[in-house]
């Protein structure tokens, strides 16, 4: 299997345990991650380098971004990444939600975050990414929609 990564940025460690769920998601498809914590408000120098170093990655690699409030985080890491990016930010209840899901889908022009919110679907959608490139990772993806399927019946009210 082609060699894969995720590399999630969080905005701030607080959000780390919102982290740990797309983590545990991404566990379950055998998909490496790593967590970063890098402000783009506050060190976005540092913000820049490690994408720039992720940049020369050769195998499958995709970001996920967790902000909210004010989502410069997003945009900022796809501006300079050559890999896609997922942003799936993080939120308590629906009030908090709405405020982090606006910031997050207002990228501007020639900076394109995808917006997730749930872990489950953040995981599923880089697995079906990752099995553009990976023969294995496409059967895998193939397996779990056969089996979600299964879950269903066209006779079942």
């Amino acid at each position: 299997m082609s060699e894969m990564l995720v590399p999630i940025i969080l905005g701030s460690s607080v959000d780390k345990w919102w982290a740990d769920k797309v983590v545990e998601e991404l566990d379950k498809w055998g998909i490496p991650s790593k967590i970063h914590v890098v402000s783009a408000h506050k060190v976005p120098e540092i913000l820049v380098d490690l994408i720039n170093d992720y940049n020369k990655f050769e195998g499958l690699l995709c970001y996920v971004t967790m902000a909210g409030r004010s989502n410069g985080l997003s945009g900022c890491t796809s501006a300079s990444a050559i890999h896609p990016v997922i942003a799936c930010p993080p939120f308590s209840d629906k009030a908090d939600m709405l405020v982090n899901l606006n910031s997050t889908l207002q990228m501007p022009k020639e900076t394109p975050a995808i917006t997730v919110l749930d872990p489950n679907n953040v995981a599923n959608s880089i697995a079906r990414m990752f099995g553009l490139g990976s023969g294995e990772m496409k059967t895998k993806v193939s397996e779990h929609v056969q089996k979600v399927k299964a879950g269903f019946s066209k006779d079942a009210l």
